[in-house]
């Protein structure tokens, strides 16, 4: 068992306590973490402030440097960090695998942005009230960013805050979630190690309430970079002060099955994209809508699918399905199920939990009006609604307070184009899960789903201010 330990900047410190991080799949203590306070929180932000004047004078060079020589380190350590993973929140071992492949990407991709950023020159005298002179914009660092992550993905979401914020030449305090300690450490480690690394750049601090109440509402960061619940960004929003927010929130996915669709293919994707990660997703599909001529068939396809999904030991290389990150999650699951059985819906397959282990489960039979599609359920669980047709689907689709994520299963090309245009939400796919993301694109909602987008070249735009020059 490793334990994590702080980084004020460059410097490790420890606590005189600690807290123990227990797996989920077996109560197994697996790291250890120091108990942070305020105090330490704004120690942290004051080395970041300190370290400013260094990091915006590095050069564009050294930075990328230091981001891809942490990604090549990675790489290296791909099985080790996707155990650590594995221990802290139980997610399979293959999906934690390709978590680590894709934050190598996500790193790699920031990297390669980054170099290829750029201002503009500006035609001032292009107004009859202007004049001919030399005007550009150029982007620059912000200076300090607090970013805080969650625990569903703990080292990919890690490196869409860190590798951004840094290779822009800003500094970072990070408070990781308190579920996976051990995998934020050993991830800031490659960085502060590295022989690119600018001193005291990136901080670590671990807690809850107390250490991002202290973070959010100092007056030395520029940018409050947050992944998690609606509360917590909504007591962000009211307590930051004046400085950029990006809030990535809930989501509610939805999906519509049309008539023209491949309805196995629709099946296998809708499996996948409901319960990858135990459904611990903000984009996991949650409601699909199906025309009512291939309800029936594709409820079949979707049952039958969900079938074929192992769930059991993270250890294990087939395991489709771990735990839920805690007790009470999988609690919540169940209350959530039965609520809806009571409401008049109907389990495809028969409800199962053992503790922590909740079994995929697909909802038929429901209604709008059913809490099930209402919410977020943040748990392995879909609902099937019946609808007569995409006139029918889109409004219930758009009415969510929630627009991250939807997508639509066609071949008719009216219905692509009128889903791209009035859908409600940050992402629209076509002819897949909702689940779908790709790192290099885009990333964030409308309505409480978030403000801002996350994605290497649109998290440098959020982590840079705009600075406008005229030479006369």
């Amino acid at each position: 068992m490793m334990q994590a330990k702080i980084f004020f900047g460059s410097t490790e410190a420890t606590t005189d306590t600690f807290s123990e991080r227990k797996s989920p799949f077996n109560d197994k203590v697996v790291s250890t973490a120091p108990i942070c306070n305020e105090a330490d929180a704004k120690k942290a932000l004051s080395i970041a402030q300190n370290a400013t004047v260094a990091a915006k004078a590095s050069t564009l060079a050294q930075r990328c440097n230091w981001l891809l020589d942490v990604a090549s380190k990675l790489k290296e350590s791909k099985e080790d960090m996707a155990q650590t993973i594995t221990d802290e929140v139980g997610k399979p071992i293959t999906f934690a695998r390709v978590e680590v492949e894709r934050c190598v990407e996500t790193i790699t991709l920031c990297a390669e942005t980054m170099r290829t950023m750029h201002g503009e020159t500006i035609n001032t005298d292009a107004m009859n009230s202007g004049k001919k002179t030399l005007a550009f914009f150029r982007r620059e660092p912000v200076g300090v960013v607090v970013a805080i992550t969650p625990f569903n993905f703990p080292l990919n979401l890690v490196a869409h805050k860190l590798g951004p914020a840094l290779v822009a030449g800003n500094t970072v305090v990070l408070k990781p979630t308190p579920e996976a300690p051990l995998t934020s450490y050993k991830f800031a480690k490659l960085f502060i190690e590295s022989e690119y690394a600018i001193k005291d750049a990136l901080s670590v601090v671990y807690g809850d309430a107390e250490v991002g109440s202290a973070l959010i509402g100092s007056d030395i960061p520029r940018v409050i970079s947050f992944t998690g619940s609606v509360p917590v960004g909504e007591i962000i929003t009211k307590n930051s002060g004046i400085k950029k927010i990006g809030l990535e929130l809930g989501g509610n996915a939805a999906t519509f099955i049309e008539k023209t669709a491949d309805l196995e293919l629709a099946a296998q994707r809708c499996a996948l994209g409901a319960f990858v990660n135990s459904g611990q997703v903000c984009i996991s599909l949650q409601r699909i809508y199906v025309e009512d001529e291939v309800y029936d068939e594709f409820s079949q396809l979707m049952a039958m699918e969900t079938k074929k999904l192992k769930v059991g030991s993270p250890y294990d290389d087939d395991t489709f399905m771990g735990p839920l990150i805690d007790d009470e999650a999988a609690s919540r699951a169940m209350d959530w199920v039965e609520s809806a059985i009571e409401e008049g819906a109907t389990p495809l397959l028969p409800p199962h939990r053992e503790g922590r282990m909740f079994h995929p489960c697909v909802m038929a039979n429901v209604t709008d009006d059913m809490a099930i599609v209402c919410e977020e359920v943040f748990a392995p669980i879909v609902s099937l609604v019946r609808v007569n047709s995409f006139d029918d689907a889109l409004p219930r689709m758009n009415n969510s307070p929630y627009g991250l994520q939807f997508s639509v299963f066609t071949n008719d090309l009216r219905i692509t184009n009128r889903a791209i245009d009035e859908l409600n939400a940050g992402g629209i796919v076509i002819n897949d899960m909702p689940t779908l993301r790709f790192d290099i694109q885009p990333y964030g909602g409308v309505k409480l789903s978030g403000v801002g987008r996350e994605g290497p070249r649109f998290t440098i735009e959020e982590m840079t201010e705009i600075k406008s020059i005229v030479i006369c």
